[in-house]
């Protein structure tokens, strides 16, 4: 390499952000993941053999996927194609599978094909990569933010090993962040700025493992005071973090797993948990719709009766947070969940329904009684439709002893909290009007059947 190109490449280097500059160059620099790359580990010993096959690799932002792939590529002296799942498709899956495919051919080492995002490639896409995984003309290497058990085709998954890369502990963490800030040809060491310890221990916990952010906010703090005070203090780093919750992924792991924390914890009446979950889904940008749409269900699936106004005040919030948006719906959402969570509860409409569908579904279909069948068009009198049926709005207490299914079941089982222990006093005097000697095993069964769900 001649001077000038030396010179090109060193500045090309230098206007990196840091989190590229200090990338590692090896495994020894490479920072946690010590469940799989630890010595004995699987994923240590496939690099050491050089033959790694297929694998994926799935963890938060900035656990080190895509420096993995790299170090691994460097380690069993592989050629690295990369592809990113969000601008390739098919086409250049095809073309990069076929210089593979001659490589191979003419006695090359397999080339190691590591794509980024694999999460966001169409079934199609993801097919056409079956043939030459499982052929061997290349080593795979696919890395996703989602689980890949719901993300990646079954057929891919099979043909790969799995490895789930961990958030970097707060410890590991900050001696990453000192030796950035200490290495002069790498790092920060060069900007004779001082970082203190309270400084370097904040960001270690404030960025939840991710490694690419810390080292982001660093060097905006560390630049940021280059030329003024020369120091990063705590107050200091908390402004170069601008967002303390990064790589929230709106439709992957972070939101199926915050809504069902937030989602348990309203059913489990504790209000504290249940708004801090919402805060963190809100700090992450989820869609306030979605938000909405799943309090509107926790409504009549977990409250139900026991409390009437949990579903109008769900229905009123879902139609507030439209109307108004953010920020000012955190109010509204924040009023709402606290409502829920406090409510008595009660899955008695959940378990019916469902115990009801499931004896539509498997045993004998009850037909509609006559009496309570259509009698208003033409002929219907000549089929007995409507005999013997009484207006309930006749009677002094706009009841009548009628049986409107024509068997003994029981699907409707309220709790005995808030307003649906009322219920169950007037449900019991109706179904002992209604039915008062039918006691059959059929109810029975049906009864414990609903409350096992």
């Amino acid at each position: 390499m001649d001077l000038f190109a030396q010179q090109e490449a060193d500045h090309l280097f230098a206007a990196q952000p840091l989190a590229a500059r200090m990338r590692p160059k090896n495994l020894q620099e490479f920072v946690g993941q010590h469940h799989i790359l630890g010595e004995g580990k699987l994923l240590r010993r496939l690099i050491a053999s050089g033959r790694i096959g297929s694998i994926i690799l799935h963890g938060p932002p900035g656990s080190g996927k895509t420096t993995l792939a790299r170090l691994i590529a460097e380690e069993t002296g592989s050629e690295l194609i990369s592809l990113n799942a969000i601008n390739s498709g098919v086409k250049e899956v095809r073309e990069v599978l076929r210089k593979a495919t001659d490589a191979v051919s003419a006695g090359e080492r397999r080339p190691i094909l590591f794509i980024d995002e694999i999460h966001r490639f169409n079934k199609s896409q993801q097919d056409a990569l079956l043939a030459d995984v499982e052929a061997g003309v290349i080593s795979l290497i696919g890395a996703t933010t989602s689980n890949p058990h719901f993300a990646v085709n079954g057929a891919l998954i099979s043909r790969s090993q799995l490895f789930m890369l961990e958030p970097l502990p707060t410890e590991p963490m900050a001696s990453l962040l000192r030796r950035a800030v200490e290495d002069s040809e790498r790092g920060l060491g060069d900007r004779g700025v001082t970082v203190t310890d309270e400084a370097i221990e904040f960001l270690a916990s404030a960025t939840d493992g991710d490694a690419r952010r810390a080292l982001a906010a660093i060097e905006v703090a560390v630049e940021s005071v280059a030329d003024n005070s020369k120091q990063v203090d705590r107050e200091v780093a908390m402004e170069s973090l601008t967002n303390r919750v990064g790589g929230y992924d709106a439709t992957g792991d972070d939101h199926y797993d915050l809504s069902s924390a937030l989602i348990k914890s309203i059913r489990g009446s504790d209000v504290d948990a249940a708004i801090y979950w919402l805060a963190r889904m809100l700090e992450g940008g989820e869609d306030i719709r979605f938000l909405c749409r799943r309090l509107v269900i926790l409504a009549s699936e977990d409250i139900g009766n026991a409390d009437p106004q949990a579903l109008p005040m769900a229905v009123a919030a879902m139609q507030a947070c439209e109307m108004i948006g953010l920020p000012e719906a955190q109010l509204t959402l924040s009023q709402t969940v606290a409502y829920l969570s406090l409510a008595p509860k009660s899955n008695a409409a959940t378990v019916a329904i469902s115990a009801a569908r499931r004896d539509v579904r498997d045993k004998e279909v009850i037909p509609v009684p006559k009496m309570l069948r259509d009698s208003h068009y033409s002929g219907s009198k000549d089929l007995g439709h409507g005999d013997g049926y009484l207006y309930a709005h006749d009677s002094e207490d706009g009841f009548v002893d009628l049986d409107y299914l024509g068997v003994d079941r029981q699907y409707y089982q309220p709790v005995n909290r808030g307003y649906e222990a009322d219920m169950a006093v007037r449900l019991n005097e109706i179904r002992n009007r209604l039915r008062p000697q039918k006691e059959t095993t059929d109810t029975d069964a049906t009864t414990n059947d609903a409350s096992s769900e």
